[in-house]
């Protein structure tokens, strides 16, 4: 695929904005967008949009770029989901288990923040999104149980290991204004990065309207430009809200898959948008409230049911049959000591798979609905601070009909499931 310009920007963005090492991202939290962005955002359920002590205002509200003044913050995420699928009940020989490896995924973010003027503020914030990203072990289905003549098959009847791996990489340059000392608007332009490969999906090819565009073909990439708007108001010394909004961000095709997704390999980052508040309850605590929105009704690759009838690869092709989601945190903020803060909070979200679609979703059960975190950070000197997460997301299960009923496979039910911890540290520099 053609590289365009804005690809080779986002990248040699990200070589400079990010800590060496592989840039990998399965998330699968809130669909496959991350519970929070930031490791203070993500020791408090993700509740960020009106608070103003971090620099990632690109991923959470523009805005704050005007209030968060001038530091910078660098993180990591030790990322460590769990992903399994089992099949019963089958009376043709397909029974299986299995468990998905690569259990372990860094996460590295970034974020800088200059106050330009007591009105004006810039940044910049790197951070990605992913979650479609299994491998699974091949061989659980015997010979000729796929099919006359089949060999040894993986569980979706393909040949050899079974997954997917999607990574996003976001760069978000961000200027945000502050009309008087109470309310500010911002913007970030977003410069969009995404790789994606499939394995072992052989079996859907004859069901493709572009049979060699399905599985096996490697890493592709694609490329896009958004934009999130973003508005903080503090109605007085206790109280303040925001608001941030980003709609669908086009990407270019993933034509090595132009057989599997929608619209000839589409795959466009779905709208979605946040509304909360802050309260400062007393002196040294602060409760935070968020409520995001994530439409993955409007990107057909994601949203089409698995049982549609058209091909794979065309505008009404089979896909995920991704729900929107509503997700709601909460976050609470203790100044523990003058040097100690402490965080907790919980992040709470709709499951987008369907029993219907489980069958698809078997290489990307983002089927999480809660999430549990704490965090803190600690001042180690006027300049630096140190601030750690951890979340926990508890096992959450889908099983349905296997959609290999539908083909005369006699396959029985299918459930997929999947669990999540997550560590994460990050070194912060004010200037």
């Amino acid at each position: 695929m053609r590289k365009t310009k804005t690809a080779k920007v986002v990248r040699n963005l990200a070589a400079l904005a990010v800590i060496a090492g592989p840039l990998t991202a399965a998330m699968a939290t809130n669909g496959y967008f991350s519970h929070g962005y930031g490791m203070k955002a993500k020791g408090m359920g993700g509740a960020s949009v009106a608070m103003t002590d971090n620099a990632f205002a690109g991923a959470n509200n523009p805005a704050i770029a005007a209030w968060a003044g001038n530091r910078a913050e660098l993180g990591l995420d030790f990322f460590m989901p769990s992903r399994s699928m089992e099949r019963t009940g089958s009376t043709g020989g397909l029974n299986a288990s299995v468990s998905s490896d690569s259990n372990l995924f860094y996460v590295p973010e970034f974020a800088y923040n200059r106050a330009v003027s007591d009105q004006l503020g810039v940044g910049i914030t790197v951070y990605g999104n992913g979650g479609m990203n299994t491998d699974y072990a091949g061989g659980q289905i015997p010979a000729n149980r796929c099919g006359a003549g089949a060999p040894e098959s993986n569980v979706l009847c393909g040949s050899g290991r079974l997954g997917v791996d999607l990574m996003q990489l976001i760069v978000a340059p961000t200027i945000a204004y502050k009309f008087n000392d109470k309310h500010s608007v911002g913007v970030s332009p977003l410069l969009v990065y995404q790789t994606f490969k499939a394995d072992g999906l052989q079996m859907f090819s004859s069901m493709s309207k572009a049979p060699a565009s399905v599985s096996g073909n490697g890493y592709d990439d694609s490329s896009g430009i958004g934009v999130r708007l973003g508005y903080l108001g503090k109605l007085n010394d206790k109280i303040s809200i925001g608001a941030s909004y980003s709609p669908k961000i086009a990407m270019s095709k993933l034509s090595k898959y132009a057989g599997l997704f929608a619209d000839d390999g589409g795959l466009d980052i779905p709208e979605n948008y946040t509304l909360g508040a802050s309260f400062l309850v007393t002196p040294a605590v602060t409760l935070a409230l968020d409520y995001s929105r994530i439409n993955y009704s409007g990107v057909p690759s994601i949203a089409n049911p698995s049982t549609n009838a058209g091909l794979l690869g065309s505008p009404n092709g089979r896909g995920f049959g991704w729900t929107d989601v509503n997700v709601w945190k909460v976050g609470v903020q203790w100044q523990a000591t003058p040097l100690l803060t402490m965080r907790a909070g919980v992040n709470v979200g709709d499951n987008p798979v369907q029993s219907r679609d489980v069958t698809f979703n078997i290489v990307a059960p983002g089927v999480i609905t809660t999430h549990y975190t704490v965090g803190g950070t600690y001042a180690l000197s006027s300049a630096t601070e140190m601030t750690f997460s951890y979340m926990y997301a508890p096992s959450n299960s889908v099983s349905g009909t296997s959609l290999f009923n539908s083909f005369g496979m006699q396959a029985g039910t299918e459930t997929i499931k999947m669990s999540q911890q997550a560590l994460g540290i990050q070194f912060g520099w004010r200037f």
